[in-house]
């Protein structure tokens, strides 16, 4: 048995940060009590996070529109999900019922919602760039449609390309093309990756507080790790941590022989000393994520379980050293692949089965990708995850992940590397 002692250290629990009275004191108290020392002692980071303000969100929707000048679009249609909520603030569930909000390339955006759903969405549209919008209405018997056509025409656009953000149901799209069919409606990924593939400084800032939360909650948790524990347990302590740092996060936890599957397996494990275990996962700091990943044997590794992570390391460093402004995805993605199959783990997926990295912002996953055949340059303010993987079937798996960004002749990683299978987080916090 690895005993509590042996991770946690003489570390203090520090005060919750706040004053509480009565039975609610008392139930924080006993709360925190509860945690493992190494948990218990966060206090909240929330105040670190600034969030997007209205002025931003309407510079968004003009970049929107100059990049739609030159994709010679005439208007850009969005439903509800990450790339509405960036650029208009305005948060709306899937549906069978179409709700879009509309910017044309000239003239005011509008909106197109069910009738009973005018007042939620006029109370969001207040709280971004696009208040006091047009909004039209439909009655469930009615066509939206035809009510996104009428809303076209009234601002002149009876013909030309309308884009559909990426993640609009094809139901959605082709009923727009089938009520204008003098109007081509394509896909408008060049104009919404295009705005969000390139971060700002805020964004930069959000993602590296996000980051940051992620790493100091996994470090809290390995701390409180013991032999014996589920992945449930270990899963739960990592949510317990950013919570406590102000944030919801998890992540999915892997031992020995089912760490080789990326992206884990359901099958049941307990933690063993001296066997590996891969933590993946992130957190969400005012909707901008984090994901990492980190490797660590709790005990004494073996010499094939260093060697392996020491390819790994350097295959993680070759990447972020290929990457700065100009060069091409693919050529990051090579940088770490040769790395892996000059150590015997190649060629090719063999042993590192998938790209060395996608992008992330709002999503965990978006444009661009680090992937072979992707020739289209890097620029300043792209942001990725950095995380080639060697993955033995039969044995175990080793990752490590860290998000970067591309700076004017390089690139930075928003959290150090983890220097070792024995200490995975080194003297982080610093």
């Amino acid at each position: 048995m690895i005993s509590r002692r042996h991770f946690l250290g003489a570390s203090t629990a520090a005060a919750a940060g706040m004053t509480l009275s009565g039975c609610e004191g008392a139930q924080a108290e006993a709360q925190d009590q509860a945690l493992p020392e190494s948990i218990a002692r966060l206090t909240s980071w929330a105040d670190r996070a600034t969030p997007i303000t209205t002025e931003e969100r309407a510079g968004r929707v003009e970049n929107a529109r100059r990049l739609m000048r030159d994709q010679g679009l005439s208007a850009l249609a969005m439903c509800g999900g990450t790339s509405m909520v960036y650029f208009t603030n305005v948060r709306w569930g899937g549906s069978e019922r179409l709700f879009t909000v509309v910017v044309p390339v000239q003239g005011d955006a509008f909106v197109v919602c069910p009738a009973f759903e005018e007042d939620r969405a006029r109370e969001q549209l207040a709280l971004g760039p696009l208040a006091g919008s047009q909004v039209y209405t439909w009655e469930e018997h009615e066509s939206p449609y035809e009510r996104v056509t009428q809303g076209l025409r009234d601002r002149g656009i009876t013909t030309g390309r309308l884009g559909a953000e990426e993640t609009m149901q094809f139901r959605f799209s082709n009923g727009i093309a089938l009520a204008a069919p003098a109007i081509e409606v394509v896909d408008a990924t060049p104009v919404t990756a295009g705005c969000r593939g390139v971060k700002d400084e805020h964004e930069l800032e959000l993602m590296k507080l996000a980051n940051e939360v992620t790493l100091t909650a996994y470090k809290a948790a390995y701390l409180a790790m013991e032999e014996g524990m589920t992945q449930g347990d270990v899963g739960r302590l990592i949510s317990q941590a950013h919570q406590r740092l102000g944030f919801s996060g998890s992540a999915s936890v892997q031992t020995g022989e089912w760490s080789a599957l990326p992206h884990g397996s359901i099958t049941p494990q307990i933690i063993r000393e001296g066997t590996i275990l891969l933590i993946d996962g992130g957190c969400g700091v005012e909707g901008y994520r984090s994901d990492m990943s980190r490797t660590f044997v709790l005990g004494q590794p073996t010499d094939i379980m260093k060697e392996r992570f020491d390819i790994e390391l350097e295959a993680q460093t070759a990447a972020h050293r290929a990457t700065r402004p100009g060069v091409l995805p693919e050529d990051v993605d090579a940088a770490a692949r040769k790395v892996i199959e000059d150590a015997g783990y190649g060629p090719g997926y063999t042993y590192f089965t998938h790209r060395v990295g996608h992008g992330i912002g709002m999503d965990g996953h978006e444009w661009p990708y680090l992937v072979k055949g992707n020739r289209t340059p890097l620029v300043k303010g792209n942001t990725f995850s950095d995380e080639p993987g060697i993955y033995v079937p039969g044995e175990f798996g080793v990752r490590l992940e860290d998000c970067m960004y591309v700076t004017d002749d390089g690139a930075e990683l928003f959290t150090p590397q983890s220097p070792s299978l024995e200490d995975p987080f080194g003297n982080w916090p610093h």
